[in-house]
């Protein structure tokens, strides 16, 4: 096979990325060294991939031929890509000038994708195929607004502004069972199409029961060693609670770095069991029998980016286990805490996990090492690695809007000076505000917290309520299973 000579014309250069200056030195080393690696390993295919608004990977495959030039100029793709609901529906009257999106981007113009090469793979799973995250920009070099990617990177520079870095740790629990018919029927077909028939793999009740993970040590091999090759940070596979229920961590890392890999993990997993026999899916709570509910606990702390030290950590010997910073942050965390629950918990489904004495929060407090409370405090004083744990999430959300939500709390209760209050120990009766009971819920209290907007930008809020209303409408407007059983029959 002969070499691609993306070298001799230069990756990035005399093309879109280069007038743009849309890398850094460390990027183009970077895509140097892509480029060896695809010609080392016999590279044919490269997927140019970008994180769309729900977390979810979409782009184009590339022949190898062809990501040279990607690699000057980018890949163009449809900006309706950004406008569409979880269904796949394009929400905005593109074609209608009156309607249509607000920032230049109306009759489906193109949008840019501008590889990152730090984030090229090749994938385990795939034969001859590489795999590289995107940017995406305008044509006319702009960031496009309603990239949630951006929206992490503008919070975590308000964080360097601040002399401030965060770290991330990562517990995202999910569902594999096995595929009982893959086919996809004439009738099957549509937006979103009917869901496949399973089986679980596990009778669950056994929480991390090792006779339990040996019995499907055949598919927890297949994810170490897929995860793995992808040069993901991963700590342990466990199995959960719940039937067929499982659970990946992370080792801590840089917060942005954590987003990539949460959208990297997530089409990892569900690729690799897709190609084996079974399904996976991150949706919190499936509608199986005898489930239990998935979450995604984020673990966080801010650095000095001077020193790399934890500004969490209580100093020994004073009182209490937080810093004074720590403290304000949670109070951060607490205060706005409805309305980020949009950004935590983004789907309808979402909202059914919030249950009593589940290991779920339902109410707005936190504890030191209770896994009840939303935000669970981790550490002593001294301790280095001191932490909060937010406990809200669902594993479907966004990474990006997750971790930069929590940046937006938190700094706001440290301009504020926000007191988060006494710890609970009972954090399933105490007398606290409660989560949000619905996505309808949480949008409205959205609404009504100014800081999101002020530090997201009013455009970008407006946009995701936009998003997420129209999936209301969907799910308000169609019957369900219990108004069958409860209506159908009775009157």
């Amino acid at each position: 096979m002969k070499p691609i000579d993306l070298l001799g014309t230069g990756a990035g250069r005399g093309g879109f990325i280069e007038h743009h200056g849309l890398w850094d030195d460390a990027e183009y080393a970077a895509a140097a060294q892509l480029v060896r690696v695809i010609d080392e390993r016999g590279i044919e295919l490269v997927r140019v991939v970008f994180p769309n608004q729900h977390g979810v990977t979409v782009g184009k495959t590339l022949t190898r031929e062809a990501f040279s030039t990607a690699l000057r100029d980018g890949v163009t793709a449809p900006s309706t890509l950004v406008f569409k609901d979880t269904s796949g529906h394009t929400i905005y009257p593109v074609f209608d000038p009156a309607g249509a999106p607000p920032v230049a981007m109306a009759g489906a113009s193109d949008l840019v994708l501008v590889p990152i090469p730090s984030r090229f793979r090749v994938l385990p799973w795939s034969p001859r195929t590489g795999w590289v995250l995107c940017d995406i920009r305008r044509p006319d070099g702009t960031r496009v607004p309603y990239s949630t990617r951006g929206a992490l990177c503008g919070q975590l520079d308000e964080l360097a502004h601040r002399g401030l870095a965060m770290r991330v740790g990562l517990e995202l629990e999910f569902h594999v069972f096995r595929a009982a018919d893959r086919r996809i029927s004439p009738g099957q077909p549509g937006m979103p199409g009917v869901p496949p028939e399973v089986e679980a793999l596990t009778s669950g009740a056994q929480l991390l029961s090792e006779a339990v993970l040996d019995s499907v040590d055949d598919l927890v091999g297949l994810l170490r060693d897929g995860l793995v090759a992808l040069d993901l940070p991963l700590r342990s596979v466990e199995a959960e609670f719940g039937p067929s229920q499982f659970e990946v961590t992370f080792e801590p890392g840089d917060a942005l770095r954590a987003a990539d890999d949460v959208v990297l993990c997530r089409a990892a997993v569900k690729q690799l069991c897709a190609r084996h026999g079974y399904h996976a899916t991150f949706m919190s709570r499936p509608h199986l029998p005898e489930v239990v509910s998935s979450g995604w606990h984020l673990h966080q702390c801010l650095l000095d980016r001077g020193t790399g030290a934890n500004r969490f950590v209580a100093e020994p010997g004073t009182d209490g286990s937080l810093s004074a910073l720590a403290r304000a942050y949670l109070g951060g965390l607490l205060a706005h805490a409805r309305a980020a629950s949009v950004f935590t918990t983004p789907t309808v489904n979402g909202y059914k996990r919030y249950r009593p004495y589940s290991l779920a929060p339902d109410r707005l407090l936190w504890g030191q090492d209770n896994k009840g409370a939303m935000i669970r405090a981790v550490g002593l004083p001294g301790d280095p690695a001191t932490r909060l744990e937010n406990r809200s999430g669902e594993p479907a959300a966004n990474p990006y809007l997750y971790i930069a939500s929590q940046i937006v709390s938190g700094l706001d209760g440290i301009d504020k000076g926000l007191d988060p209050g006494l710890p609970t120990l009972r954090p399933y009766t105490d007398d606290a505000e409660r989560l949000p009971a619905s996505l309808m819920e949480a949008l409205a209290a959205l609404r009504a917290d100014p800081v999101f907007a002020r530090a997201l930008g009013a455009e970008f809020v407006e946009y995701l309520i936009t998003l997420k209303e129209s999936e209301v409408e969907r799910f308000l407007t169609s019957v369900t299973d219990w108004e069958q059983r409860e209506y159908f029959t009775l009157f």
